[in-house]
């Protein structure tokens, strides 16, 4: 448990669930993150968290922003951050949207397709467009694919096409995947991105932006994942040969790796049962489940580690499952965790590494259950 975060939960009177962060963490991790890929700029992925604390902490610590509607953009300029700090990042927006972030300022904005080419020539003329390719997400626990990115086939052909309708080919942006713990991922794309920034010279487009996107891994305990320290070293080694020292200006867009481990979720067990289906298990019930905030235990694939407060004696595997009338609602059946088996009703469960991607999940009230209650510290 992180020392500030025990501290404050045991002063304060805070109900469950409810997500705990320590901005003092995020701050470290966001130094670290600069530190370890100085070869590249930070721009947040706002949607990991956006909570207005967090905001305000890495702007003050000169981050840059990735931002995913005009709520994260407006969010961002609340906090002090100049337009040209924040890129928009989805490929996928209203007209609507796309002429109120260029009214804002912001003139760096995402693309994968000719529909969004149409809309970002109406509505934010001259701006500066990135073409997103599709890339192989393997290794990654939240994959990225098929939503998002064109065939790096048609690339060339859709910058070319974005300058044509007045806007200023910038470069290319991919994605190998949330939670990716195969750095070779990286480095493939880095290679391919090479190729087609040379493709688009011939065609007499000179990019001058790479964006690598996110997909740091943090280590849940469910399984080794690389070293961010390896990560980037691997990284800079494939931009030192793809680009032949000659490099573009590098993205990164770290969102998982800068506030997941800042963040705990405190829980309260509301039942206990054993369920005699195929075979006897043990299935413990938590008054906060998949609507609540765990929205990425779909498929099992982020294994959030727990521990029981105060409950002592031996321990057993439980399926673990959230309190909505959904039969959806349950987080860990085919994996079951181990937890001591003299858990009982209004015992507590701490879920660790939690700050990114929970509270920005949680349902406005599926059931009638409230979303997590935050506390920043």
């Amino acid at each position: 448990m992180n020392e500030r975060i025990e501290r404050y939960l045991d002063r304060a009177e805070t109900r469950t669930p409810c997500l705990v962060v320590d901005l003092d963490r995020v701050a470290e991790n966001h130094v670290r993150m600069a530190e370890l890929m100085h070869w590249g700029e930070i721009f947040y992925a706002v949607k990991a968290n956006p909570a207005p604390e967090i905001i305000a902490r890495l702007a003050a610590a000169g981050s840059a922003f990735d931002a995913a509607s005009p709520s994260e953009i407006a969010a961002c300029l609340a906090a002090g951050v100049a337009p040209d700090r924040i890129s928009y990042g989805n490929t996928v927006k209203k007209a609507s949207d796309i002429t109120f972030a260029a009214g804002q300022g912001v003139d760096l904005f995402a693309f994968d397709s000719a529909g969004e080419i149409e809309k970002l020539a109406a509505g934010a003329p001259g701006s500066a467009a990135i073409c997103r390719i599709v890339v192989s997400n393997d290794g990654a626990r939240w994959p990225l694919t098929r939503k998002f990115g064109c065939h790096p086939n048609e690339a060339v052909a859709l910058l070319r096409r974005a300058g044509d309708a007045g806007l200023r080919p910038a470069g290319l942006s991919f994605h190998v995947g949330s939670q990716q713990i195969d750095a070779a991922r990286w480095c493939e794309a880095i290679t391919l991105c090479a190729d087609l920034f040379a493709r688009a010279a011939d065609a007499g487009m000179d990019l001058d932006v790479l964006n690598l996107g996110g997909g740091f891994p943090v280590p849940y305990g469910d399984g080794a994942v690389p070293e961010l320290e390896r990560v980037s070293e691997m990284i800079d080694q494939a931009l030192d040969a793809a680009f032949a020292g000659h490099r573009p200006r590098v993205i990164v867009e770290p969102g998982r790796a800068i506030v997941a481990d800042a963040g705990v979720i405190r829980s309260e067990v509301i039942l206990v049962a054993e369920r005699a289906y195929d075979t006897t298990e043990r299935w413990v019930y938590l008054d906060v489940g998949r609507y609540g905030g765990l929205a990425e235990s779909e498929g099992e694939a982020i294994r959030y580690r727990m521990d029981a407060v105060g409950c002592d004696g031996p321990s057993g595997p439980v399926v673990v499952a959230g309190p909505t009338c959904d039969s959806h609602d349950v987080m860990y059946e085919d994996a079951m965790c181990v937890l001591p088996l003299a858990l009982k009703p209004g015992d507590i469960v701490t879920l660790y590494d939690t700050g990114a991607y929970t509270s920005t999940y949680a349902s406005v009230g599926f059931n009638g259950f409230a979303p997590l209650e935050e506390h920043y510290i």
